[in-house]
C-alpha cells in the first residue's frame, strides 16, 4: 500500500501525509498558501487548522522552516484557512498538548 510522502506540521510538529497538510511558500515577503503544491521555492507544511497556524506563529517557525530572515505576513494563509475551514467533527488535526495531558491520566483496562 502506497501512502505517499510524510511531512511535519510546523505548528504542532506532528507528522502526517502530505495530502493532509497545506503547503505554504514565501512570495514577496508574505506567506502564501499553495494548495496545489505547484509554486516554486522552499515550502513549509501546516495542518489546515487555525490552532496550528497560531502555534507556528508563536514558535516563529515559518522564517526558520523557509530559511528567510525577519517576520512574515501570514494574512493570506489565515484567510485561506478561514475560507476552507473544516466542520469541527473531531477528525481534524490533533491538538498540541493532548498527548501530554493524557499521559498524566491513569489508563483503565477493559474486561
Amino acid at each position: 500500500m502506497h501512502t505517499g510522502p510524510v511531512r511535519t506540521c510546523v505548528g504542532c510538529r506532528l507528522r502526517a501525509g502530505a495530502a493532509e497538510l497545506l503547503r505554504v511558500v514565501v512570495v514577496d515577503g508574505a506567506l502564501v498558501p499553495d494548495p496545489r503544491r505547484r509554486l516554486p521555492g522552499r515550502g513549509a507544511w501546516l495542518h489546515p487548522d487555525p490552532d496550528c497556524l497560531r502555534l507556528a506563529e508563536r514558535r516563529r517557525a515559518f522564517p526558520r522552516a523557509l530559511r528567510v530572515s525577519g517576520p512574515l505576513d501570514v494574512t493570506s494563509v489565515r484567510v485561506h484557512l478561514e475560507q476552507h475551514a473544516r466542520p469541527q467533527t473531531g477528525t481534524g488535526a490533533p491538538r498540541a498538548g493532548t498527548a501530554e495531558q493524557e499521559a498524566g491520566r491513569p489508563v483503565m483496562s477493559q474486561p
